[in-house]
């Protein structure tokens, strides 16, 4: 009972949270409901979006433009794949939950040569401008920073957290779920700052992304939303905007579960997990 609760506070907040913050951007298009049940989303060197494709346990390749699966890479071999990103030398670094690793690779056609960094049930990872590769090990609750294979760094309190980014001065963004607040870190793991105010009405962000601006686009799933919080906005961040109402949903506006987000100019792509595909909306610029 208190458990229920406990659930439909969470969704209290969430709803008042949509209510008081605008749309910050508006529906484009959909692309085809052929994937499943995609998580994170990034985009390559070659300027196309690589998904991490849970129940595909393969990397979709997809058409910005279009939305459109063009490649694959590792169908079968990537079990309950969570997460990719791409470091500025072209090198990827995936989270491969099923097997408890990281895979860093240099070319996703030949994932037989990857460098495997061990972080238990992880479902986040990021290649870091400075090089490091930092792993969520989302089943010990840590934080784990490599330098080639050697872990240099590593802090805990995180079991379940998903994702991490990085924003425009190399700190750390990690989507603490579970305890439903962002924490902000330095590259040596120090942390800088929570985000965890009622005033977002997180439910369970899970991926996140830093835009030009150095503002959050955050994928709070269990929400069924997106959010656009400004970290340096007063009184501990502000909520600049939000897509969704809250309930889940497969038309423009709506979101089933919405668990990866990328950012690029004007443009938001967004892994509309339990409608099996990614979603596009735009801000119109004058």
């Amino acid at each position: 009972m208190r458990a229920a609760i406990g659930l439909l506070a969470i969704g209290l907040a969430a709803s008042a949270a949509a209510q008081e913050a605008p749309p910050f951007a508006a529906f484009d298009m959909a692309g085809p409901a052929v994937l499943h049940d995609p998580h994170d989303l990034a985009f390559g060197p070659d300027g196309r979006l690589y998904v991490a494709d849970k129940f595909g346990a393969r990397i979709a390749v997809l058409d910005p433009e279009t939305l459109e699966v063009v490649a694959t890479h590792g169908a079968g071999l990537l079990p309950n794949v969570h997460d990719i990103s791409f470091g500025r030398d072209g090198r990827a670094a995936i989270a491969v939950t099923g097997i408890g690793a990281v895979l860093v690779v240099e070319d996703l056609a030949d994932l037989a040569a990857a460098t495997v960094l061990a972080a238990p049930r992880t479902e986040g990872a990021l290649m870091h401008s400075s090089g490091r590769v930092y792993a969520m090990a989302s089943g010990s609750g840590r934080i784990l920073a490599y330098e080639g294979e050697r872990l240099v760094a590593a802090t805990e309190g995180h079991y379940g957290a998903h994702d991490l980014a990085e924003d425009g001065q190399g700190n750390l963004w990690v989507a603490d779920n579970f305890a439903r607040r962002l924490v902000k870190y330095s590259p040596a793991l120090e942390r800088l700052q929570v985000l965890d105010a009622a005033k977002f009405g997180f439910a369970g962000p899970r991926y996140l992304d830093v835009d030009a601006m150095g503002r959050l686009v955050v994928a709070d799933q269990d929400a069924h939303r997106v959010l656009l919080i400004d970290p340096e906005g007063p009184e501990g961040g502000s909520l600049l905007g939000v897509l969704g109402t809250g309930e889940p949903g497969a038309g423009p506006g709506l979101f089933d579960d919405p668990e990866g987000v990328a950012a690029a100019g004007n443009r938001y792509f967004i892994a509309d997990s339990d409608n099996n595909r990614i979603v596009r909306y735009v801000v119109v610029m004058n």
